[in-house]
């Protein structure tokens, strides 16, 4: 009987340490391998990245559309702006002149 009861003894000693360090174990591993982890860090350091070129490309998207916007604004219109829109529109031309598609 006592050697039962010095095997239940270590058994009840070691067990509290025992999980602690699986607890430990387990949250080291989800810094490491986690969805908020080291490797997801990252991804998701190149996914920003990739948002960043894309929100570049929209920017300079967006200010060309502000210029031509400005162009032909109703109170200072460019008159070459809106002659070109007009004739790409309504597909006009007079009949001296030469179209030379640029697409």
């Amino acid at each position: 009987m006592s050697h039962l009861a010095t095997v239940t003894g270590t058994l009840r000693r070691a067990g509290l340490p025992a999980l602690a360090i699986i607890v430990m174990g387990f949250f080291v591993y989800s810094a490491v391998v986690g969805p908020n982890g080291v490797i997801a860090y990252r991804d998701y350091h190149r996914q920003l990245d990739a948002k960043n070129q894309q929100f570049a490309a929209l920017d300079q998207q967006r200010a060309e559309l502000r210029n031509r916007v400005a162009q032909i604004d109703p109170r200072h219109a460019n008159p070459d702006m809106v002659d070109e829109l007009v004739r790409k529109e309504l597909n006009v031309v007079h009949p001296d002149e030469v179209i030379v598609p640029l697409d």
